[in-house]
């Protein structure tokens, strides 16, 4: 049994922040209408529903603020100039006592006066239980955190709408932009570049060829096989294996030097043609992932409102398709690593949905397991945890991080009525909408998150890495355990003189 009071404590702290994301999941101009009748409304002394607006969060902000040294183990807050639409954990670099050192990918989206970017980061990742109360809380939202630090830039071709990491070696990564094609990077043997306008592009060290129009977020790169998975506005899924192109030190993610095999021509980057290319969605894919036991067995999700289940092995058509997998477009999904039965997808419908592969549809209509509802907004991630089979996490554009144990549902307390079902935990630290978020493999229950708050802050985006109090996800006896000593502990020393 869980901690049903530390459970409903986490999820009731969390704020409610209500944006609007066009289709493109970045930057958005304000439009003529609102500059005018903000102009108007001023005059009159009145306030905006937008200022009405604006205000809420700063409230549901403060709010949860004063609850960070009760809620979180460790917190850093790391102000962005620019917004980032994509963030992953890279390789371990190091250990230490108090702390661990790790690479950390990052974007700038920018105006266009100065190029966007690739940004690898370095990041110090406090160890549990090491971190102080007083410290944690004490950050301000303007500063950049003394825990991120940038090590390396390339000027990326276009805007970083994806960027995904190669899990047999980490320092290989794939990203997305507004073009057809995906790049592929050695981030270690890449320059460093100097982001100034007029710069010119740094070089991908792979291009991976064969879509029809621009593929822009639907990216994925398999945990078994060197393969990388595609989706896109042609309403493909396209299929890569980039193993030709990756040396016998390329499996280590230890070692130096090149991890890709370098061409004669140096001026131009190589490209590869696609091992595979499926049609069976009847709009933009948003999304894809890879089963975690087969190179061959993937699925996908698309504007559609579809799920799709693909096997390489038995053509090019689908094997099985989930007709109104939910209401509205599918933005994302993704496919437990310890049950390969279960997977998960994010809608602008506000809701996510369990499937179980066993049992998709009824009637030729998806029939979800559960329907998770917790958000006021569309969600736009969704990832399981690899720390705990039942857990995983959602980021919607109403600016919360929804931490949910599936296992919880069933066993809802009457204490905790009153949060959604399966909800335990609620991350409040953004104030404009989760573009990203990424579980750490090497770190237990870290998770970092990223918001593009152009449009509540002025600014140009937030990262936040953080990781919740051990007492909200540990089970009940354990917790109730501890408390008991450190209740004993404190009766002890009041009663000396």
């Amino acid at each position: 049994m869980e901690s049903e009071e530390a459970t409903a404590t986490a999820a009731a702290s969390g704020g409610t922040v209500v944006t609007a994301l066009p289709k493109k999941r970045g930057r958005k101009p304000k439009s003529k209408e609102d500059s005018q009748s903000g102009g108007k409304m001023k005059e009159s002394g009145k306030k905006t529903k937008k200022e009405e607006e604006e205000q809420s969060v700063d409230e549901k902000y403060s709010k949860w603020k004063g609850l960070v040294p009760i809620l979180y183990d460790w917190l850093a807050n790391h102000n962005l100039v620019w917004p980032s639409l994509s963030c992953r954990w890279g390789p371990q670099l190091d250990q230490a006592t108090y702390k661990n050192r790790q690479r950390l990918y990052l974007s700038e989206q920018t105006d266009g006066t100065v190029p966007n970017t690739l940004v690898i980061a370095n990041c110090e990742v406090v160890k549990p239980r090491v971190a102080a109360a007083e410290h944690i809380s004490q950050f301000n939202e303007e500063a950049r955190s003394p825990f991120v630090k940038k090590f390396k830039t390339i000027i990326h071709p276009g805007e970083v709408n994806r960027i995904r990491e190669l899990p047999q070696n980490s320092k290989i990564i794939a990203t997305h932009t507004d073009s057809p094609d995906v790049l592929i990077w050695d981030v270690d043997t890449q320059p460093n570049r100097h982001a100034v306008l007029g710069a010119a592009n740094s070089r991908p060290d792979l291009i991976l060829t064969g879509h029809q129009d621009n593929a822009e977020f639907a990216l994925a790169m398999c945990p078994t096989e060197p393969f990388v998975l595609s989706g896109g506005k042609d309403k493909l899924v396209v299929l890569w294996s980039i193993q030709d192109h990756i040396t016998t030190v390329g499996t280590d993610s230890k070692s130096s030097g090149s991890i890709l095999k370098q061409t004669g021509d140096k001026s131009e980057s190589p490209s590869v043609g696609p091992r595979g290319v499926y049609q069976g969605h009847d709009d933009t894919v948003e999304d894809v992932a890879f089963s975690p036991t087969s190179a061959q067995e993937f699925c996908s999700v698309g504007d559609d409102s579809c799920l799709i289940l693909w096997d390489a092995r038995t053509g090019t058509s689908p094997v099985t398709k989930v007709e109104k997998a939910h209401d509205a477009d599918v933005h994302c999904v993704d496919w437990n690593p310890h049950d390969d039965n279960l997977i998960l997808t994010g809608s602008a419908d506000n809701t996510v949905r369990l499937y179980d592969r066993r049992k998709l549809t009824s009637n030729g209509v998806g029939t979800p397991i559960y329907k998770f509802e917790g958000h006021k907004a569309a969600v736009l991630c969704v990832q399981w945890s690899p720390d705990k089979a039942s857990c995983f996490g959602s980021s919607a554009e109403d600016g919360l991080l929804n931490i949910w144990d599936y296992d919880r549902v069933s066993k809802k307390s009457d204490r905790a009525a009153k949060n959604p079902a399966g909800l335990f935990f609620q991350h409040a630290g953004h104030r404009d909408k989760v573009v990203d978020f990424h579980w750490n493999a090497e770190d237990p229950w870290t998770i970092v998150s990223v918001s593009d708050d152009c449009e509540t802050t002025g600014g140009g985006g937030t990262l936040q890495i953080w990781r919740m109090s051990d007492l909200i996800y540990r089970p009940e006896e354990e917790v109730v355990t501890e408390l008991e000593k450190f209740k004993s502990h404190v009766m002890t020393c009041a009663s000396k003189p």
